[in-house]
């Protein structure tokens, strides 16, 4: 596998909180977790902005993409309102995620809960250009629900 090095600076006052990292050998995504005094309640159907308790440096030609944790997803309903969120190579602020209770209950996060995972993407940039005509496809100009049931 590929590695790459990012360089991660922990919030002052985070000292006690993992940084990023994979929860087993072959995870894509890295588990990030909650920067919060004590105790949050996510109420169904609220948004709130959790910050990560870091900040990092990730090399040109890179993202990093936040995504929901699946096992909080299917047994609570907590997602990404974003997902995926991303984060440029060249933002250095404090990273905070962006979560929705789409559950039914309300939902419990702890200072130190993995609340997201962070998986680090090439990027490939695209060059605009303005053109009279586009190729012709079997599908053109289908749009949603176009190929049927």
């Amino acid at each position: 596998m590929e590695k790459i090095k990012i360089k991660i600076k922990k919030k002052p006052d985070c000292e006690d909180l993992s940084i990023p990292q994979y929860m087993s050998e072959f995870a894509s995504g890295m588990d990030i977790c909650a920067d919060i005094d004590g105790e949050l309640t996510l109420a169904p159907g609220e948004i709130k902005l959790i910050s990560a308790g870091f900040y990092m440096s990730l090399p040109a030609g890179y993202e990093a993409q936040i995504r929901p944790r699946s096992g909080l997803a299917i047994k609570h309903g907590i997602s990404i309102v974003n997902a995926p969120g991303t984060i440029d190579a060249d933002y250095r602020g404090l990273v905070g995620i962006i979560m929705i209770n789409h559950g039914k209950e309300p939902f419990l996060i702890k200072r130190g809960s993995r609340i997201a995972q962070m998986v680090i993407q090439k990027v490939i940039r695209a060059e605009a250009e303005i053109t009279d005509e586009l190729d012709e496809t079997l599908r053109s100009g289908g749009g949603f629900g176009h190929s049927g049931v």
